[in-house]
């Protein structure tokens, strides 16, 4: 069944090419095309192109297939080519006429417009609460080992020195970060298009400002053609939040493929986290985190995927938008699941207490020597050359404790100033609102 049959048959070969995988794909999409139609029959209802009582009656359907779709049991039908086509067959069979009703003022393009708003919104919301735990998991990581030093690197060379609360925290507040840049995305998604139909309005006396009420939405899409080209634009800026987030991790995850190899030691994890070799008995691989690294590069090509989709495309409709879904909805479910193993993975980390230990990183402290003689009245580049003859000379002796006291440094981490940063960020997604707006449309 297509909702744009005709007296002709489509060749076979043409059907199942331009298919492709929206038949699988759109399983994740089901739930929220129901929603939409929810909102789309009430609106009807009120414009006069459904009596109530049909209404009713199709919303009662909807409820059920709903419940179906959650729980991943509703299937599209061998010869079904989309979701918008399995539900209104279904209401059809179940409701004759009124079933047929449901598409008047609509277009697939809006409704799958529409779908995917919804679902991207609410992809983003789990994606943030993901985001939370980890964020919590790093903080506590951070107090935890606060005091734990650990050489801090640049050019790959021992350079001063950090610590493990430094490191854990640092992780933490560029999440803040990234949800910043996600809270502007979802509320670039968080408009409504349905109502735009194929791009160019209807006829039929829509009221769209109901149904972005109903649906929770914070604002129309106005212009019918602006919501058509939201198509691709609107998975390009999830492509570069989504990214984002994918950089911060993917950082972090080979930052301990580093710290847990033997010339460095400053990690470990137990062994049931760790992969072997075929060969090499002695062998403890850190696979988890060269996957997260390796799924995580791939997510930052994201957005020239999305842009090369699009790129050129005239405004309007076009059958290329069909292919964003293949890279945005894999590349949603890889970044929870890389969230969720370090959120499971990190707390089960032993850090190395001892690392500075080793004399390989006594020219650590150069700095913290200079800077000593620039507070007793020595000018920096003298005391700069000073320093440098000591090493130089071989008569260089670290100093036994470190003095660092402004904000984010070793000696004041700031973890509850960045936990406040968080919680500033959370609060300016309206996740509530939009819960308390769908659970009315299914009650």
């Amino acid at each position: 069944m297509k909702l744009w049959q005709k007296s002709y048959t489509v060749d076979q070969q043409i059907e199942t090419f331009t298919i492709g995988q929206d038949r699988e794909l759109d399983r994740y999409l089901a739930p929220y095309d129901i929603l939409g139609s929810l909102a789309h029959i009430r609106m009807l209802d009120t414009i006069g192109l459904l009596h109530t009582e049909e209404r009713k009656q199709l919303a009662g359907t909807l409820r059920q297939l709903y419940r179906k779709a959650v729980a991943g049991e509703l299937e599209i039908e061998q010869g079904i080519e989309d979701i918008h086509s399995q539900v209104e067959l279904l209401l059809t069979r179940e409701l004759g006429d009124a079933g047929k009703k449901i598409h008047a003022g609509r277009s697939r393009n809006d409704q799958v417009l529409v779908d995917l708003r919804l679902y991207f919104r609410a992809e983003l919301q789990e994606i943030v609460e993901l985001t939370e735990r980890l964020f919590t998991t790093l903080i506590q990581l951070a107090e935890r080992h606060r005091h734990v030093l650990l050489p801090g690197y640049t050019h790959f060379q021992a350079a001063m020195p950090s610590s493990f609360g430094l490191w854990f925290s640092a992780y933490a507040e560029s999440l803040v970060d990234d949800l910043r840049l996600l809270q502007s995305v979802y509320h670039n998604i968080n408009q409504n298009p349905l109502g735009s139909a194929a791009g160019y309005g209807t006829s039929f006396p829509l009221d769209r400002t109901l149904t972005t009420r109903l649906l929770g939405f914070d604002d129309l899409n106005y212009n019918v053609v602006h919501a058509q080209m939201g198509r691709g634009k609107t998975e390009l800026f999830l492509s570069y939040a989504l990214a984002a987030l994918a950089h911060t991790l993917g950082k972090l995850a080979s930052d301990v493929v580093l710290y847990v190899s033997q010339n460095f030691a400053f990690l470990s994890f137990p062994d049931e986290l760790t992969t072997g070799s075929s060969i090499m008995p002695h062998k403890k691989n850190p696979d988890v985190f060269e996957l997260i690294r390796a799924r995580c590069n791939h997510l930052q090509s994201l957005p020239v995927q999305v842009s090369q989709l699009t790129t050129s495309l005239p405004s309007g409709y076009h059958r290329d938008f069909q292919l964003l879904k293949e890279s945005i909805v894999p590349a949603i479910q890889h970044l929870k699941d890389c969230m969720g193993i370090l959120t499971y993975a990190l707390p089960q980390a032993e850090v190395n207490p001892h690392i500075l230990e080793d004399e390989r990183y006594q020219f650590l402290f150069s700095v913290e020597v200079v800077n000593e003689l620039v507070l007793q009245g020595v000018p920096f580049r003298e005391a700069y050359q000073q320093v440098g003859r000591q090493i130089g000379e071989g008569q260089f002796e670290a100093p036994q404790e470190l003095r660092h006291s402004h904000e984010g440094s070793l000696g004041n981490l700031c973890l509850e100033e960045i936990e406040r940063k968080m919680e500033k960020v959370v609060a300016g997604f309206p996740f509530k609102h939009v819960e308390e707006a769908i659970q009315a449309l299914l009650e």
